[in-house]
């Protein structure tokens, strides 16, 4: 059992807390020079915890009772996480006492000395202090290190996200992010992979279709009202090459080139009428009403709840001529 949990970790690779600085969001100038925090200073974050009925719960990642783990509803993926928590639990008091505990025995917590989750005097001594600097994290030789990582995984240091891809995508806004090198490396491997297709296929549609690239950007840009048939189709490659690098509206590549890779597979009839319909919503042709439908302002005519069934509307044979009439009123704004 403690060979198994050091397997784990050296598996693991370097795991580090580093600091994640974006130069889009303003901190104090600070950005700029990419840094987090003032040179020479540091910010330091005691594990947080939560008061619950007059009990501190601390946020470690070993508590078998925290509503993450007791409202689970598979119960096999309950008993797994629990004897995950007990095999920790167990290599840690190990490396403190130098007893076996069997994380398979019933009076588990009874024999646990240090490591109880409600142990308030070892939970309120630990912290994490960051700087600009990169903190290497040894969590087989060093069990602070380890409780570190585990409390981040659990949101025990707010300050610190549990992956830069949470710090990019904007779900957790930190300064700081737990690094785990070999997922990194694969991420972007796979990034890599998926931008490289996605701009291989920018090529190609630039070269052979260059028109489609027009309505892949209506569909993907936030203000498509600003393409028009006039818009250069060199103006149009680099905004789309810029959104599959992530320097647009999507920050994350791979969910960028995914998306534009989703939007060059349609065909350009069904591009042409998506396109429509959303500049038509802008221009307030087809307008929401009170009973959360939307309809053909002028003529009064439904044409579903969503944009899905708006278009599944548009290419009836039976509403061709309401198709008509709205691809003349949009079309106008294009010219």
């Amino acid at each position: 059992m403690i060979e198994e949990v050091k397997k784990k970790y050296e598996s693991a690779g370097k795991i580090t807390i580093s600091p994640y600085c974006d130069p889009k969001k303003s901190n104090m100038g600070l950005e700029n020079y990419g840094l987090v925090v003032f040179p020479g200073t540091a910010q330091n974050e005691p594990m947080a915890c939560i008061e619950q009925y007059g009990r501190v719960r601390y946020l470690n990642g070993l508590d078998e009772t925290a509503p993450e783990i007791s409202s689970l509803k598979d119960e096999e993926v309950k008993k797994a996480k629990i004897l995950e928590i007990r095999k920790i639990v167990a290599f840690l008091e190990f490396e403190k006492h130098f007893v076996n505990i069997d994380p398979n025995d019933e009076n588990f917590w009874n024999h646990v000395q240090t490591y109880k989750p409600n142990n308030q005097e070892l939970w309120s001594q630990i912290s994490v202090t960051c700087s600009n600097n990169t903190i290497v994290l040894d969590p087989i030789n060093k069990t602070e290190d380890l409780i570190k990582i585990l409390a981040i995984e659990a949101g025990g240091f707010p300050i610190i996200a549990k992956s830069k891809e949470d710090c990019i995508s904007g779900i957790q806004s930190r300064k700081w992010f737990l690094d785990r090198h070999i997922e990194t490396i694969e991420s972007k491997v796979s990034t890599t992979k998926i931008r490289n297709k996605a701009g291989a296929k920018l090529e190609s549609i630039s070269e052979n279709k260059p028109r489609k690239l027009f309505y892949i950007a209506k569909m993907i840009s936030t203000n498509s009202i600003i393409y028009k048939n006039s818009t250069l189709p060199g103006s149009i490659y680099d905004f789309l090459d810029d959104y599959i690098s992530g320097n647009e509206s999507e920050p994350i590549i791979k969910k960028a080139a995914e998306q534009f890779l989703t939007y060059a597979s349609l065909d350009m009839q069904e591009l042409k009428i998506k396109s429509i319909v959303k500049d038509a919503t802008f221009y307030k042709f087809v307008i929401l009403k009170g009973d959360g439908l939307f309809y053909l302002q002028k003529e009064n005519v439904m044409l579903g709840r969503n944009p899905a069934e708006i278009y599944e509307y548009l290419i009836n044979p039976a509403n061709e001529d309401v198709l008509h009439i709205l691809l003349d009123r949009v079309e106008e704004t294009w010219s």
